[in-house]
């Protein structure tokens, strides 16, 4: 598996046309394919990653369909005001095509950005951009840090399958909020 190709340091707030957004699927799903190498098949609905220098990481698996996988992946901490995850990305893969889009609730099919006078087309694409750069920023950071998924690291599988309500993780380095 090639490695993708770096980002701009700095890069734009939103893309000029809809092909820089896509080529910024690609990308992520290359860093994906390398966080989560059993991608094409994954053997579990939930695991958890952990790291020496990060906090657990936690992928869950909500849709499977015969050419994408809905999948979230998400940090927990605990502070004073309770469980928190964050961030929570929401993650649509495509195996077919090979990419990897950072969802939203609210979504704009992609071809209503074809038309870039529209400018709500624009919004739309500014929006994607951010977050997938985001996601693309997390992903190399995450694989920096040691995380993966691979059957070769033996993820820890979570026993619900949903995410438990609470937690006592606590990210190295850090004192928990409760004082324990």
């Amino acid at each position: 598996m090639s490695e993708p190709a770096p980002l701009l340091d700095r890069p734009r707030l939103a893309p000029r046309h809809l092909a820089q957004l896509i080529d910024l699927y690609e990308r992520n799903y290359l860093l994906l394919v390398r966080l989560i190498p059993d991608l094409d098949d994954l053997p579990y609905a939930q695991a958890l990653s952990r790291s020496q220098s990060d906090c657990p990481l936690h992928l869950q698996v909500s849709a499977r369909d015969r050419y994408t996988l809905t999948l979230r992946l998400s940090y927990e901490f605990v502070d004073e005001q309770g469980l928190r995850r964050q961030p929570d990305l929401w993650l649509r893969v495509y195996q077919d095509a090979g990419v990897v889009e950072a969802l939203q609730c609210e979504q704009r099919p992609p071809w209503r950005a074809l038309d870039e006078r529209d400018p709500a087309a624009r919004h739309y694409l500014s929006a994607q951009w951010r977050r997938n750069v985001l996601l693309h920023k997390w992903l190399q950071y995450l694989l920096e840090s040691g995380h993966g998924f691979g059957m070769s690291a033996r993820p820890r599988l979570l026993q619900n399958t949903v995410f438990e309500e609470k937690s006592d993780v606590v990210c190295p380095g850090k004192q928990p909020a409760h004082g324990g």
